[in-house]
């Protein structure tokens, strides 16, 4: 595995921590409080500081991680990035360190893969396989759930919360939640069904797709409230683990729900 290598026009913060096998490309600059792991690998010109990256990571030429937020409230308080193992993180992709009004931790799990030019903003939450195609835009403080796809030129309103599963087609403007497993899309974002390719793809079986086609049924082509609707899904379907993600996706929400 060996150790770090650093290219001689790198510059690397003297408390940066380089695990085993780390490559720092030409023109990187890694600042203070940066820890990266196990064969992790910046290709050349990335600016890194204030932050934890995992092992197996690749970041792409002109990325900035853990720069300060783009929020007039921050005032130079100490907040990070923290990123888990096997992300890739393609050219040109801004990822801010959190603001003030959190857990002071902007957040990427595991997985993920992030095209060029996408941004994610302070405070963000993002889970694990998550896909962002280019120029994806997320604003301070989303959430996005585990194997969600944003398309490319999508914009995300702060606060907003990216169910798992869901996909988000391009050039849309997303205002209000996304519940799991379904489709959206359009200038201010609308529902346009399940997301059965998707589900198909990880593995869902043809009964838990039914399920959960039955309850978007009920919860978005019905007369039904949203409370009438989600009492029904309760008392008339199987209660799987999707359907129960489904529902306490929807009762948790603050933000409201794209219908």
């Amino acid at each position: 595995m060996g150790k770090p290598k650093i290219h001689p026009t790198a510059i690397v913060a003297r408390d940066a921590k380089l695990a085993d096998g780390v490559s720092i490309g030409p023109y990187c600059i890694v600042g203070n409080n940066v820890k990266i792991g196990k064969n992790t690998r910046l290709v050349s010109h990335v600016i890194i500081e204030e932050t934890e990256i995992g092992m197996d990571c690749i970041v792409y030429p002109f990325a900035t991680i853990g720069l300060p937020p783009q929020d007039v409230k921050y005032k130079g308080e100490r907040t990070k990035v923290k990123i888990g193992d096997r992300n890739i993180i393609r050219e040109y992709i801004t990822i801010h360190r959190a603001s003030t009004g959190g857990d002071g931790i902007t957040e990427i799990g595991n997985d993920n893969f992030l095209m060029a030019y996408a941004h994610i903003a302070h405070d963000c939450k993002i889970g694990n396989s998550v896909t962002m195609a280019n120029v994806a835009t997320l604003a301070g403080h989303v959430t996005v759930e585990d194997f969600a796809v944003i398309g490319g030129l999508v914009a995300v309103h702060q606060f907003t919360k990216i169910g798992a599963y869901a996909m988000i087609g391009g050039f849309s403007g997303v205002r209000q939640d996304i519940p799991p497993y379904m489709t959206a899309s359009g200038s201010r974002a609308e529902l346009y069904g399940l997301n059965t390719i998707g589900l198909k793809r990880h593995g869902f079986e043809e009964s838990a797709i039914r399920e959960l086609k039955r309850a978007y049924k009920i919860l978005f082509r019905s007369k039904f409230t949203l409370r009438e609707a989600i009492d029904k899904i309760k008392g008339e379907l199987k209660q799987s683990k999707a359907i129960e993600h489904l529902l306490n996706f929807i009762e948790q929400n603050k933000r409201g729900i794209c219908r």
